[in-house]
């Protein structure tokens, strides 16, 4: 990978990255983990996710309530609080690390083999923290899928949906596994350092200038 499209493809890197860290971050406290349609009152939505209960009504708006114990809730919403957490501090991490070894930052510029530790170990922190974004998402619209289609559930009983909070969980994962492998790709490319550039135009002058005096009368 030639020296000019490097710091290009570092800079889509860690701009992906960073979308997917918000996204990540913003997967977390959204209460659109489930929804839930009840037929007697279309007027109403509920939402259930990994901090409160929300009912969205057409003419009042949205009312939330936080849930009571932590204990209290399902296992799948307890493990992916944890997950999420570690993917928000891991993606934070990530972007701590790789930022300090981007070829456009200054800081570090003689030592080129640190920089490059930096960037692969921000690089695979942004892997770990999209794998610790999906588990959760999938986890929970694995059990929701489960419980849909459950035949020991009455068929008058609502049954909880996907929410919108899964796929914005889903396209961070997405993200982040992207930056991180952009970044690291990088890092196998070869450098051409200003030194043998200017060692081999003067070589190649030197060349030029004795072929001259060969050629000469």
């Amino acid at each position: 990978m030639a020296l000019v499209y490097r710091p290009v493809v570092q800079l889509s890197g860690i701009l992906l990255s960073l979308l997917g860290w918000v996204l990540s971050c913003l997967t977390t406290y959204l209460p659109q983990w489930k929804n839930l349609n009840l037929e007697l009152n279309e007027l109403e939505i509920w939402t259930m996710g990994l901090w409160q209960a929300c009912v969205v009504q057409e003419e009042g708006g949205m009312q939330c309530k936080d849930f009571d114990s932590f204990l209290a809730l399902p296992p799948e919403l307890r493990i992916s609080r944890i997950l999420m957490f570690f993917s928000n501090g891991l993606g934070l991490l990530g972007l701590l690390f790789s930022g300090f070894g981007l070829d456009c930052l200054k800081i570090g510029e003689r030592q080129q083999d640190h920089k490059k530790r930096l960037l692969l170990f921000g690089g695979m922190l942004f892997w770990i923290s999209g794998i610790t974004a999906i588990v959760p998402v999938s986890w929970v619209a694995h059990s929701t899928v489960q419980e849909f289609w459950d035949e020991n559930i009455p068929d008058i009983v609502p049954r909880w949906d996907f929410g919108e909070a899964l796929f914005v969980g889903w396209l961070a994962g997405f993200c982040l596994i992207l930056g991180g492998s952009l970044l690291n790709c990088t890092i196998c490319s070869t450098e051409l350092h200003p030194s043998s550039v200017h060692y081999a135009v003067t070589e190649q002058q030197d060349q030029c200038q004795h072929l001259e005096t060969e050629t000469r009368p």
